[in-house]
């Protein structure tokens, strides 16, 4: 025993050649025991923290990866500091994580990981819950540092951004500040309405948390919610009225839609109508043939003596007899 617990050596030697193989099968059994002691120790404790020690590898592969490139130093400072601020010391690959799991169970893990964005955002707070839900599915984080352009005047538009956490800052081609958006904010949304060009640079001033949809994901998102368009589209002319850029273009489309909605609404009144129409005249086939049904049916017969009346030249009443019915004709 105290030659596999790796304690007594030497205390009691062997005497004979037995004791000598016993000996060694002791010492082979207890290091070999040892050995996988500290190698499941080991396994544990690195187990309890995997993603610290994922990111501790990550941020090693960077280091050897900016050491290889030879960045200069400034660059690798930033590189380093957005690993520190994006992944906060740990790392995961939510988008392997999240594309195992049903599709009901990934939009509860997202709405859930972006309540604070939509409760942050008055657009959302008071939007269709079936909208948000379409939306946030949708969204990519994106982290910014200070300085970053985000979006640069004059290039094509490809995404728009919610900010989550964070200041940018709307400049002007003359570098002019128009305005700052702050968290629950959104922009970039003018150019995939409009199909132009971006007016206007946008600046990080502060580290940024911002979730972007793509264009694609954008212009599929409002084709089912066409009023949420219609007040992105206003925000969107007011954004230009106040950086002094023309907003016809934003204009024209709600003219567009404005006569799309009146074209819709003149073909259901029409076909309302002509619902009704039908309706009517259903209606009046239906009374018609209530009105003549009576006179189709036999005439009712009792025990007392009745007659058809009719007027004679004379303008006095007149019976006929054929016209007198017993009870017993029934039978």
């Amino acid at each position: 025993m105290s030659h596999m617990l790796c304690i007594g050596y030497g205390r009691f030697p062997p005497q004979s050649l037995t004791d000598m193989w016993l000996t060694m099968l002791s010492m082979i059994s207890g290091a070999t025991c040892y050995a996988l002691f500290l190698g499941h120790a080991t396994n544990l404790i690195q187990s309890l923290d995997s993603s610290r020690r994922q990111y501790r590898e990550k941020v090693k592969q960077v280091e050897e990866y900016m050491a290889y490139r030879k960045l200069p130093r400034e660059m690798r400072q930033r590189i380093t500091e957005y690993f520190e601020h994006r992944y906060q010391g740990k790392f995961f690959d939510e988008e392997l994580i999240l594309g195992e799991l049903s599709e009901k169970l990934r939009e509860d893990v997202i709405n859930y990981n972006c309540r604070s964005l939509v409760a942050s955002v008055p657009f959302f707070a008071n939007a269709d819950s079936n909208f948000v839900s379409d939306v946030v599915t949708k969204l990519r984080y994106e982290v910014f540092q200070p300085g970053d352009i985000i979006i640069k005047e004059g290039t094509i538009g490809s995404k728009m951004y919610f900010i989550q956490e964070g200041i940018v800052d709307i400049v002007m081609a003359n570098g002019e500040v128009a305005t700052s958006l702050s968290d629950g904010s959104y922009f970039g949304e003018i150019c995939l309405l409009t199909n132009a060009r971006r007016v206007a640079s946008v600046r990080a001033e502060t580290y940024c948390n911002l979730f972007s949809l793509s264009v694609d994901h954008f212009n599929a998102v409002l084709d089912q919610y066409p009023l949420m368009r219609r007040t992105m589209e206003s925000v969107a002319a007011e954004r230009l009225n106040k950086i002094g850029k023309n907003p016809n273009l934003v204009a024209h489309r709600e003219e567009d839609l404005g006569s799309e909605s009146k074209t819709i609404n003149a073909v259901v009144n029409a076909l309302a109508e002509q619902a009704a129409h039908a309706s009517a005249s259903e209606e009046s086939v239906h009374s018609m043939e209530l009105r003549t049904l009576p006179c189709l049916l036999p005439r009712p017969k009792s025990e007392n003596n009745f007659a058809s009346q009719e007027l004679s030249r004379e303008g006095r009443r007149i019976f006929h007899k054929s016209d007198t019915f017993h009870k017993d004709s029934y039978q």
